[in-house]
């Protein structure tokens, strides 16, 4: 693959990838119930101290590291944010099934995955990341080919189990 394939190759997944999750950022704040009624979801399901917080994270989280990896802008950093994300969505809401139809953690996992996989592979030449000297080419960040990969999972990771243990308490089913 030539360069030129590689760079359009990684534009077209920053973007498609960015532009989706930018869009549930989006809907928590503005659509449906709009944060009041993502606070409410978050609350139901155990998020504590209060869902509004955590829908306010979400929400930002979700919007900001969307732009961020549509303009290849700290990539590894997006992704991490991103992955936290998922890993917090797989454990509270998705982890009844394999299949989305049935709550299943299948959407979760692909884009966290793609997340991961933009950062390791690197934003491209396409790439506020390569305008600036961010990113030398597939996998660098800073001069580092590992920082692209670990990044991304110790903090994608770290930031959302961290999470999970602080905060979430998932209401108990009463016997009935």
């Amino acid at each position: 693959m030539s360069s030129t394939h590689y760079d359009l190759l990684m534009l077209f997944l920053r973007v498609i990838a960015g532009t989706t999750i930018f869009m549930h950022g989006y809907n928590k704040i503005f659509r449906g119930g709009k944060i009041e009624g993502t606070a409410g979801w978050f609350d139901s399901m155990g998020m504590k101290p209060n869902g509004k917080v955590h829908a306010w994270a979400a929400a930002l989280t979700e919007t900001g590291c969307g732009v961020l990896l549509v303009l290849g802008l700290l990539t590894p950093l997006a992704a991490a944010g991103l992955i936290g994300v998922m890993v917090v969505a797989g454990v509270t809401t998705h982890s009844k099934a394999f299949f989305i139809t049935k709550e299943g953690f299948e959407f979760v996992m692909i884009l966290g995955t793609l997340f991961f996989a933009i950062s390791a592979f690197g934003p491209g030449a396409i790439s506020l990341d390569g305008l600036l000297g961010l990113s030398d080419g597939p996998g660098d960040f800073l001069g580092n080919t590992w920082m692209a990969t670990v990044i991304p999972l110790v903090l994608g990771f770290g930031s959302g189990l961290g999470l999970l243990a602080l905060c979430y308490r998932p209401p108990t089913k009463s016997k009935g």
